[in-house]
């Protein structure tokens, strides 16, 4: 259930979009900032409050790759598959992040720090290898690099 905090956002992203869906991605941002991730129940919520049917907003939902329909880690990395960074050293940054936290593409580790997601493309190309830890672009991806990234978010 929405609190009322969640939903008096919601409803004022809605009067700054002029257009209650034209808001329906900040409204599910919204919730995914306080809870981590949007849960079923809360999209039927936002659904209603953006004027759209639970399906369309779960079909905007699961089109961004940066709203989790699925419980994450405190730290998300995305890990960018784009040609670039494949070419680049896409691979050895995978091993190294899959070894180093002992989890692979889709998954939390156990201690619930960090998940693992692939990602299309973050726009670093001239960076690549990249990843996006929470909403910080790191590239230039070497093992130790990645290392000095990852003691940061503990």
């Amino acid at each position: 259930m929405l609190t009322e905090s969640e939903k008096e956002e919601i409803a004022e992203e809605v009067k700054r979009a002029g257009h209650a869906r034209a808001a329906c991605v900040d409204a599910l941002r919204i919730v995914q900032r306080r809870r981590g991730w949007v849960c079923d129940e809360a999209l039927r919520e936002v659904a209603a409050l953006v004027d759209m049917t639970p399906a369309e907003l779960d079909s905007v939902a699961t089109f961004y790759s940066l709203i989790y329909r699925k419980p994450v880690g405190r730290h998300v990395i995305l890990l960018c598959d784009s040609v670039v960074c494949w070419v680049m050293g896409h691979e050895t940054a995978l091993e190294h992040l899959t070894r180093r936290l002992g989890i692979t593409l889709g998954e939390t580790t156990a201690d619930g720090r960090f998940t693992i997601l692939p990602t299309a493309c973050l726009g670093a190309c001239d960076r690549a290898p990249a990843m996006m830890v929470d909403e910080e672009i790191h590239g230039d991806l070497t093992p130790e690099k990645i290392d000095r990234i990852l003691e940061q978010y503990r």
